[in-house]
């Protein structure tokens, strides 16, 4: 990362620090009550459905993080969604998981474990 320029590098940090402190970040364009695309919407609908808690951040009031999260884990679309820390993916994925049971599992379990740390 040296070279770097420092709005970049601050703004990685910030993303970082927002992934391992928050155990469910949604990376969306709007919000979940206002979503301002399709793939936001579906996205943060699947989270809510779980009854599990999430953060989320709206990229579209954040032009650093707007720009610099595809390079974060060199995924280039949004939304994005991590859980634990690692990033799980976009909207396709998180619709599987959701199908599936998977995500109500793995957001509760990051929620316990992140308040049992």
């Amino acid at each position: 990362m040296e070279n770097q320029d420092p709005v970049a590098q601050e703004t990685l940090e910030r993303i970082h620090s927002q992934v391992t402190s928050n155990p469910v970040v949604l990376y969306m364009k709007g919000t979940p009550q206002m979503p301002s695309c399709g793939f936001s919407s579906r996205t943060a609908q699947a989270l809510a459905e779980t009854g599990e808690k999430f953060a989320f951040v709206n990229i579209l009031a954040d032009a650093t993080i707007f720009e610099h999260l595809p390079k974060y884990q060199d995924w280039p679309t949004f939304p994005q969604l991590y859980i634990g820390g690692e990033l799980q993916g976009g909207c396709d994925i998180t619709l599987e998981l959701a199908e599936s049971g998977e995500l109500k599992k793995m957001m509760a379990d990051a929620i316990a474990k992140n308040e049992a740390s």
